[in-house]
């Protein structure tokens, strides 16, 4: 499902207009994206928790030269589903 499709069936579900829920659902992704900034945890009950994880710097192999490169530090997005969500599944 691409975000088109996410708002259609949010539109329809919602029984409103396919712009009411692109608005609500860029103003959704806008809320989680800040949340996640701050390196906080954003929890849906139900649904899951959104993290930010933290990769330390590394060691890699370039694949074309087989040299060895550092990779530098960065930080990621995971996400972990919760029991309802796994059970609806």
């Amino acid at each position: 499902m691409n975000r088109a499709e996410l708002c259609e069936a949010v539109a329809k579900d919602m029984k409103g207009t396919k712009a009411e829920a692109d608005r609500f659902l860029s103003s959704l992704l806008k809320c989680l994206t800040k949340g996640l900034k701050k390196d906080k945890a954003v929890q849906l009950v139900g649904f899951g928790t959104f993290s930010v994880k933290k990769r330390a710097a590394r060691k890699g192999r370039n694949p074309q030269t087989g040299e060895t490169i550092k990779i530098k530090a960065s930080r990621s997005v995971g996400f972990r589903a919760g029991k309802t969500l796994k059970e609806s599944i």
